[in-house]
């Protein structure tokens, strides 16, 4: 509010100066020059008498002349003076317009703004880094997650865009650079409420500035940064960041999985997308050759990839590297039948367009379906703004940058159990995750599951937490999973994960006793979430999925019914 204040008086200086100097004038003159009164002596106006006069008069309200009337230079001066202020008042409003179209005084009104939005949150959130695409997708899940955020973006357009997305909350967003620390500062990775800072910009290095600011002014919480190559993600590792994200690696480690584990895959399909979205009904990628246009960074990781799973492949670049690292390379970009032909697209089980041009990636596919169509098809999507085209070829699996960061900046933020839990689920045997997602099928059907978890603890568990430490009851898992509105019913929703102390639990039982301190981590619908989440918080719900009673939950109701039979439903 200070600079807004100083930018404000620094450009009102010259008309507040000339007002002041009319109305000082004005005030001196009618004081000098004498009058006359009803009885011919003459008189003289006071300080007070001049400054009440021209307070009405010269800023054009018209009241008369007071205390008496007034001579002819008297009269002459005042019009003077009138027609000075007059021209004093159009400039000072001129300059006053002017003023409220400055960009500098809009900047600061603006940040002002977004400084007191910031210092004014009273529950946990995260500072995003970048408003992309990338961005939009994280900010509306954390926003149907019921999680509090606030935005930094270098690109005015992209602010707009957060006023216009309809956000549940408010959500306080500032044009600035995230690699200037005071913008930071700005945006509350110092709160005592901040909770992490997600660098997720298409700046690298931008991404690299903010994860060290953030080190440096507040270790406590956690970073995710994005980076896209491997020694920007080094640079970020050497100072703590506690998360770094490759899009590009991680798409090479899902196409490995796919290959090597399918229904490991499908699970990790199931819980890291976007809640609420629908899978793909795609096959398992063939193990066989492949053809892999485009030998940049994405190339690289699917090369590596197929190297791991000791599968042959056949690489098309416009510029091959000289050497090469042995393997079969075909000069072109493979959006022509003739380099396609050449690297042996009639032979080969699958194709990967990964070239940084949508354009490009789309011609491949559709040049290599036509001389075979069995082959399977990997799509690399460059722009958001390319989907409708990408969605009606309907390729076989597709790799869009923004989603694969988002969905993993989602899992860590939001459920950091749940990358324990599919660490875990890498080492099960195949009819394992086989058998789990048949579950989450029966449970949410054909998309992508939502997962939260649940500290049973005082803040996030209050009635069952109360409950198991004061009231000694027996709660187990199964509690948890009842409908609290007919508890006959369960939920719709699987656990998945229960941490305890050191112990860690995959899939649980029902009748597993919970404790004090334990974690939860939960699978399934939104609705079942938020029904769930009147459990753990609401004493009079929990006793009812517990003990099958109706607790009165006013003063009177407590008073009429007898105690005795509450507590014999208790000790039941």
């Amino acid at each position: 509010m200070g600079s807004v204040l100083l930018l404000t008086l620094r450009r009102m200086r010259v008309p507040i100066i000339l007002l002041i100097s009319v109305y000082s004038i004005g005030i001196i003159g009618l004081v000098l020059i004498p009058g006359v009164d009803a009885e011919g002596r003459p008189w003289r106006m006071s300080f007070f008498h001049a400054f009440y006069f021209l307070s009405f008069t010269a800023s054009t309200i018209g009241f008369g002349e007071i205390p008496s009337p007034f001579s002819d230079a008297q009269r002459l001066w005042v019009s003077a003076v009138i027609y000075l202020s007059v021209v004093g008042w159009a400039y000072t409003i001129a300059r006053v317009l002017g003023l409220m179209q400055d960009r500098g005084f809009q900047q600061a009104l603006t940040m002002a703004r977004f400084r007191r939005e910031v210092r004014g949150l009273s529950e946990s959130f995260y500072v995003v880094c970048g408003y992309g695409e990338t961005g939009a997708i994280l900010c509306r899940a954390l926003d149907r997650m019921r999680v509090r955020f606030v935005v930094l973006d270098i690109d005015a357009a992209r602010i707009d865009e957060v006023d216009l997305q309809g956000y549940a909350t408010d959500v306080p967003a500032f044009r600035g650079d995230v690699r200037i620390v005071s913008n930071l500062e700005m945006a509350g990775i110092s709160h005592p409420f901040c909770r992490g800072v997600i660098a997720i910009t298409s700046d690298d290095q931008a991404n690299l500035s903010a994860a060290i600011a953030t080190r440096l002014l507040n270790p406590s919480i956690p970073v995710v940064c994005r980076a896209m190559t491997r020694e920007v993600a080094r640079n970020m590792a050497s100072f703590g960041t506690d998360h770094i994200i490759n899009p590009f690696q991680r798409f090479g480690e899902r196409l490995w999985l796919a290959l090597h584990s399918p229904a490991v895959y499908r699970l990790l399909s199931r819980l890291t997308g976007l809640p609420g979205t629908t899978l793909a009904a795609s096959g398992s990628p063939p193990h066989g050759r492949w053809i892999v246009c485009g030998y940049g960074r994405f190339g690289r990781e699917i090369i590596g990839c197929f190297d791991r799973e000791g599968l042959e492949a056949t690489v098309i670049d416009p510029a091959p590297q000289p050497g090469g690292d042995g393997r079969p390379v075909v000069r072109g970009y493979g959006t022509e039948a003739g380099p396609l032909r050449e690297a042996g697209v009639e032979q080969a089980v699958g194709i990967v367009a990964g070239t940084d041009n949508d354009v490009n990636n789309l011609s491949i596919a559709v040049t290599a379906r036509e001389i075979n169509p069995t082959l399977f098809v990997v799509l690399r999507q460059n722009q958001e703004a390319n989907r409708p085209l990408f969605a009606a070829f309907n390729a076989d699996m597709s790799m869009v940058s923004a989603e694969i960061v988002a969905h993993q900046c989602l899992s860590i933020v939001a459920t950091p159990l749940l990358a324990r839990f599919l660490g875990m689920a890498g080492t099960q045997p195949e009819s394992w995750a086989a058998a789990l997602v048949a579950r989450l099928e029966e449970i949410v059907g054909t998309v992508v599951a939502s997962t939260w978890g649940v500290p049973i603890n005082a803040a996030a568990a209050p009635a069952v937490h109360h409950a198991l430490m004061f009231e000694k009851h027996d709660l187990t898992l199964g509690t948890l999973l009842r409908d609290p509105t007919a508890r006959e019913q369960p939920l719709a929703c699987l656990a998945l994960l229960l941490v305890r102390e050191d112990e860690e639990i995959v899939l649980p039982a029902a009748d597993l006793p919970l404790r004090p301190g334990d974690r939860l981590l939960f699978a399934g619908t939104d609705a079942a979430r938020d029904l769930q989440r009147l459990t753990l918080r609401n004493a009079n719900v929990r006793a009812y999925v517990h003990l099958g009673i109706d607790r009165p939950a006013g003063w009177l109701w407590k008073h009429l019914i007898r105690p005795s039979a509450v507590r014999a439903a208790e000790s039941r």
